[in-house]
């Protein structure tokens, strides 16, 4: 027991000694000393902030999830806790230089510098991290939500990072877009606040068709598709006579989308032509297409278009 005591002594005052010399190893840089061991600090302080904001992360996720079943809080905790890991890097970084020995009211000088510097070279990196941020705080746009942008990018929002968003479309590919986009283009939230809405199926029957019986196809085909809402007397389905084409009358087939279908408008669309083609023909309605009718006179050949 004694020997190691002794061990430990002896590799304690080795440790005390080289610490020493790396706090007097450094070099000078105006009036600020940076020592080795400083830097050493410095870099324990990076270690030890980047490891706590991510468990600070990860447990504020998992518990407002596990509160509320799994669900409807999880866009709240997960601001919460990306907001609570910038916290930390903050103070983290704050603290770091301090024990470095740099003075940081000295920085309002660097601070005027860099801020020409980004206004010519870092202008997009700070437009999307403040964009980020906006994004968090005012919940425009929560994980989860279905968004379609102006460029034309369709999809889940799955993460919101410090200079862009994760967009996951229904082919499963993920997409990058820089927060700024969202901030500063138009952005369709399909899910911002209801859980329902509205898809408009068009489509045309042939002239003479009983409009009853088309209405009557388009109902059945409506509630042949899952997801369609059915019992809200709100969100109820309806077809619409919308117009008088060259070769049909234009119908439109009106249906409420719960929020799983709402996620997959493609598909849905798909689903409810494929069910309206087969209701149609059950019933006999003919879907129009464009004819030609060849007449022959003296000889000659005439052509008069005619549509059915």
């Amino acid at each position: 027991m004694e020997e190691l005591r002794t061990v430990i002594d002896d590799a304690w005052q080795a440790f005390g000694s080289f610490w020493a010399q790396m706090s007097a190893a450094g070099i000078s840089i105006g009036g600020t000393r940076i020592t080795v061991a400083g830097v050493i600090g410095l870099l324990l302080i990076a270690a030890a902030a980047w490891w706590f904001a991510r468990w600070t992360e990860y447990a504020v996720q998992r518990i407002a999830t596990g509160r509320s079943g799994g669900g409807n809080d999880f866009p709240v905790a997960y601001t919460v806790a990306r907001l609570t890991r910038y916290t930390v890097w903050v103070i983290a970084l704050t603290v770091g230089l301090q024990s470095l020995g740099l003075d940081l009211s000295s920085f309002a000088l660097i601070g005027g510098a860099l801020g020409v510097g980004i206004g010519f070279g870092l202008q997009n990196v700070v437009s999307n991290f403040i964009s980020g941020v906006i994004l968090l705080v005012d919940r425009s746009l929560k994980i989860g939500d279905f968004v379609e942008l102006e460029s034309g990018v369709r999809g889940q929002v799955m993460e919101v990072s410090l200079r862009c968003t994760r967009i996951m479309t229904n082919d499963l590919v993920d997409i990058l877009v820089p927060n700024s986009e969202f901030v500063n283009g138009r952005v369709t939230n399909w899910t911002y606040d209801e859980f329902s809405r509205r898809l408009r199926i068009p489509f045309g029957v042939a002239y003479g068709s009983d409009k009853a019986l088309v209405r009557e196809a388009g109902l059945a085909a409506a509630a042949s598709v899952p997801g369609v809402l059915q019992n809200d007397p709100r969100r109820s389905t309806d077809v619409w006579l919308v117009g008088f084409g060259d070769s049909s009358l234009d119908f439109e087939l009106l249906v409420w989308l719960d929020l799983e279908r709402l996620k997959r408008p493609s598909a849905t669309q798909a689903k409810i032509y494929w069910a309206l083609d087969d209701e149609l023909a059950k019933r006999n309605i003919e879907i129009p297409f464009p004819q030609r009718d060849l007449h022959v006179r003296s000889g000659t050949l005439k052509v008069d278009a005619k549509q059915a």
